[in-house]
């Protein structure tokens, strides 16, 4: 199947001094599209403005400076927040976001109300998320008859504006103030990731105004590696090696999962593309199964994966190998440790652990040559392949080969 790298996200905005650029991609099919024209002469913010019930509002927007944006852009949905809803917040809270130190906490949450395309009520519950101007996505869903907008109730839609729609909710909507560190770091099940980062160097790179996607490997993610792996690779000497690996995990953009399918592939940080597909239900990024999706950041998206990834190119080895461990004794390691992970039924794990070795054997000394060719052979098959069982078997077909030739020179 041809697939195509991901350049942008769907929806992107950024708010500037003299205001904002909205660029809107293509619409995925399971997001919220665009509607009829407006039959009214008055604005987003004239019809707010003479509301009685959305007086707060108003003031927030004149806080945030976003009266003429709202005012003049074209085809904007903004799910308006009564002024019983920013009263559930508390007096002090609604204060605070008024003061003009605030300002950008402010425009943060005004613009995840804000969609940037004329959406009716009717197109929104056949929705699942609606891409917002702040960058993050809201939660669309039909709770006994009602729409929902993440937690809050649409109590009133369709509210006609010359340059857009308006639904009335009853909760302040509020975006992820975390960046991806903080939000791996609340998780509590990144460890090990935000350990590599730190020794890499990339902890500010992840921190940055972004937007960016990250593919996570949990703990137990980095415990599929080989015995002795990570600990090498956290090694001051290796931090070059380590880096290329965490890159391997970075997508410049806020790529959404579906998105992710549906363009096939996306360019990382480190240089090469990561496959995105679909097997029997479960979201997979190369041969890896992403096992928890669109997890939002204020710099970006977090995808929670069950492995680690590994370049591909022979320039960046995956391990270091200490001078006291054989080929063979690698491959019967390597043999030993994913033949259970086989058996359990993490097949994934299993080929993740001969991949790492078969690359690491590749870097050796003294590996007879038709080891060499048999190792690039399976890792060239397993690169072409889905199925996590088959590739395990194309990897071990290469770990055996290593083990015979190994046998065949000392005989």
């Amino acid at each position: 199947m041809r697939t195509r790298s991901i350049a942008v996200p769907i929806a992107l905005a950024a708010a500037a001094l003299g205001g904002w650029t909205i660029v809107v991609a293509a619409t995925p099919r399971t997001a919220i599209a665009a509607s009829a024209s407006p039959t009214t002469s008055e604005s987003i913010v004239d019809i707010a403005a003479g509301s009685k019930n959305l007086t707060i509002l108003v003031k927030a927007v004149q806080a945030a400076g976003l009266v003429e944006i709202l005012a003049t852009t074209d085809n904007l949905t903004v799910f308006a927040p009564t002024d019983a809803a920013f009263m559930a917040l508390g007096e002090d809270a609604i204060k605070d976001l008024l003061k003009p130190e605030n300002k950008e906490k402010l425009v943060g949450i005004l613009t995840y109300h804000v969609v940037p395309a004329r959406v009716p009520a009717s197109a929104a519950l056949a929705a699942r998320f609606a891409p917002t101007v702040n960058g993050q996505r809201l939660a669309v869903r039909v709770d006994d008859g009602r729409l929902m907008i993440d937690g809050a109730k649409v109590i009133k839609t369709d509210i006609e504006a010359k340059n857009g729609v308006i639904h009335l909710i009853d909760t302040v909507l509020i975006p992820s103030d975390r960046d991806v560190v903080a939000t791996a770091k609340k998780a509590g099940h990144f460890k090990t990731l935000l350990k590599a980062a730190e020794v890499a160097g990339l902890v500010d790179a992840l921190k940055s105004k972004g937007p960016l996607t990250l593919l996570a490997p949990t703990d137990e993610a980095f415990e599929k590696l080989p015995k002795g792996t990570l600990a090498s690779l956290l090694k001051p000497e290796n931090r070059g090696q380590l880096a290329a690996i965490l890159q391997l995990h970075v997508i410049q953009g806020r790529v959404f999962s579906d998105e992710a399918v549906r363009a096939g592939s996306a360019a990382t940080l480190n240089g090469e593309s990561v496959r995105f597909s679909l097997s029997d239900g479960a979201l997979m990024v190369n041969n890896t199964r992403i096992v928890q999706a669109d997890v939002d950041a204020s710099n970006g998206v977090v995808h929670v994966i069950d492995g680690v990834l590994l370049p591909s190119s022979a320039q960046s080895p995956m391990m270091t190998v200490s001078a006291d461990l054989t080929p063979q004794a690698l491959a019967e390691l390597a043999i030993e440790r994913g033949v259970p992970l086989f058996n359990r039924g993490d097949q994934d794990a299993c080929a993740a652990v001969y991949e790492v070795a078969s690359r690491a054997l590749l870097t050796m000394k003294g590996l007879p040559e038709p080891a060499q060719q048999a190792l690039r052979s399976s890792l060239k098959t397993a690169a072409g392949q889905t199925d996590a069982t088959e590739r395990a078997w194309s990897l071990r077909g290469g770990l055996d080969a290593v083990l015979q030739s190994m046998q065949m020179a000392t005989n």
